[in-house]
């Protein structure tokens, strides 16, 4: 459905004649602010833990560090991404393709999120009870309490249930405009759940047919290899079911913020199928480490993990050739003059250059962290858990902030005034100097060999350990200016839901417009039977062998153990 632009109200923002329907925008809405309860209280269970692990507090017998790193985990990794993702997927495919939900898609909609929440209310719970305490992970033979794992499969069932209402709604569009392409936001909705439906089912076989029969008492042992295996399939390419609808903002809603047009129309929907064939089939590039898988196994995983490289260099050609289009219109000259063009006192463009200048590093270190040798040196230590701040809590997280100062405005007819975008662009700088100092320090002292996953402890004044200290400080400073930074944006989402300003007409969904010069998508970009049976050909050729000989193997399982 297509809207006219009318005018832009005091504070800068495009005011348009589209609205959402309001059961649409309280569906979305619930998605959005139970996201925003996840990060407050993940962001406080980080802020805790991190606190603890540098010796500045310490924490009660009741509430462990172990306890808050599950929280942290969970809440941060699992709960605060599903539901922002799905809720930002449904308005996108709501906003391009009719305008407004189906009934059918609207309730698979709702049944999505309140199964979704529940799991996530029973998950926290047993989380504070220190019955859950196996990290988010959650790897056996750790055994949980079995309503953890209970709580874990209807978050995911819960997910496959929202998933179907925003597939139904790209069905219901495909029936009424047959040998049309998609248009790109619902084309790069649909990958995206593609993607994650696949490696979910793998994980999903891991918790209802293991993990709770295990838990229950039902079998006496599990296969650790096999769920850690399972885990694995599932857990890497969760990195791009983050990352996917980063990408999303980046190539289709970022070029109308800043006045350009998208590059190309075909070379994104490429990036996304791309994704989809090489996210899954590399999950034991995470297990490099461990015994029972071959090595050649492990050596193919690691090359199809380098061949995701591809597909993150076409997004970085594809965008910085929208932002230097776009800054060139506006009168830049000369080899960077484009530069200066760019609306940088947008908070919107601001946080989301920021993040996709950040995730050049934060890619890099995935490089070694994928490499079987390399690998070897970092595995367990604090450099993997820099990374993954650096690319979850920085590219994706900061994109995240960035969407919601025009989602939340457009759902609620509320404005995003100067103050609040001034605000937020001292949030976003604020949370880029925290992630650095933490993220960036966790590098540095994983090189030396600080040990992630550790509570604070001097190993007996080692000195080797001794050394780890001064990192540990920084670090406890990026992680509260970090926290620093989630007050903010709560205030100034609190403003964007209940307090700024009513605007009489809806605060622009910017949709990017594709550049006239570009050419038609090939219509195979759009032939989803061939790529999801590419896709799982893969995934059959790189696990196939490996599960086999876990499973021939004749392991008799592990026991279960209770560390804390």
């Amino acid at each position: 459905m297509s809207d006219i632009t009318l005018d832009k109200d005091e504070h800068g923002n495009v005011l348009t004649d589209f609205d959402f329907e309001q059961k649409d925008a309280n569906l979305i809405m619930s998605y959005i602010i139970f996201s925003i309860i996840a990060i407050f209280l993940g962001g406080l269970a980080g802020l805790l833990q991190m606190m603890q692990r540098s010796g500045w507090i310490t924490l009660p017998n009741w509430l462990t560090y172990y306890q808050l790193l599950t929280a942290h985990g969970v809440l941060l990794a699992l709960v605060f991404t599903t539901f922002f993702i799905i809720g930002y997927l449904f308005s996108g495919v709501t906003r391009t393709l009719d305008g407004k939900l189906t009934p059918g898609a609207r309730t698979l909609g709702w049944i999505g999120f309140y199964l979704m929440a529940i799991g996530s209310l029973v998950g926290t719970a047993i989380i504070l009870m220190n019955d859950g305490t196996v990290l988010y992970t959650f790897y056996a033979p750790m055994q949980a309490s079995p309503w953890f794992y209970v709580s874990l499969a209807l978050l995911i069932v819960g997910s496959w249930f929202s998933s179907a209402g925003i597939l139904a709604a790209y069905i219901h569009w495909r029936k009424k405009n047959k040998n049309q392409a998609s248009p790109l936001f619902a084309y790069m909705s649909v990958a995206t759940l593609i993607l994650w439906i696949h490696a979910s089912l793998a994980v999903a076989v891991s918790v209802v047919f293991f993990l709770i029969p295990w838990a229950f008492g039902w079998v006496p042992r599990v296969d650790v290899s096999l769920t850690r295996i399972l885990f694995w399939y599932f857990g890497h390419a969760l990195v791009y079911f983050w990352l996917l609808p980063a990408y999303i903002y980046w190539y289709v809603n970022i070029p109308q913020v800043i006045g350009g047009k998208i590059f190309s129309n075909s070379l994104p929907r490429l990036t996304f199928i791309l994704l989809i064939l090489f996210s899954v089939p590399v999950g034991i590039h995470h297990q490099l480490t461990e015994p029972g898988i071959q090595s050649f196994w492990k050596f193919l995983q690691v090359v199809l993990t380098m061949m995701v490289v591809v597909p993150s260099l076409i997004t970085a050609f594809s965008v910085v050739a929208t932002f230097e289009l776009t800054g060139r219109s506006k009168g830049g000259k000369g080899l960077f003059g484009w530069v200066t063009k760019l609306p940088w006192k947008d908070a919107r463009f601001f946080a989301t250059i920021l993040a996709m200048i950040i995730f050049v590093p934060a890619g890099a270190g995935g490089i070694i962290n994928g490499s079987y040798q390399l690998n070897q040196m970092v595995h367990n230590t604090w450099f993997i858990t820099g990374h993954f701040h650096l690319t979850l809590a920085t590219s994706v997280v900061l994109t995240f902030f960035a969407i919601s100062y025009w989602l939340i405005p457009v759902l609620t007819k509320r404005v995003f005034t100067k103050g609040l975008n001034r605000l937020a662009i001292v949030q976003t700088i604020c949370w880029v100097v925290g992630v650095l100092l933490m993220g960036g320090i966790m590098h540095f002292a994983g090189i030396k060999g600080a040990p992630r996953r550790t509570a604070h402890s001097t190993y007996g004044d080692h000195e080797l350990a001794l050394s780890w200290l001064s990192y540990s400080q920084i670090i406890a400073i990026g992680g509260v200016l970090l926290f620093i930074a989630i007050v903010l944006v709560l205030y100034i989402w609190i403003k964007l839901i209940f307090f700024a300003p009513k605007s009489e007409k809806t605060i622009e969904y910017p949709i990017g417009v594709i550049n006239e010069r570009a050419e038609d998508p090939p219509p195979i970009l759009e032939r989803w039977r061939v790529w999801i049976g590419v896709s799982i050909a893969l995934s059959v050729i790189a696990y196939a062998v490996p599960i086999y000989q876990v499973v021939v193997n004749n392991d008799p399982g592990s026991l279960p153990f209770r560390t804390w």
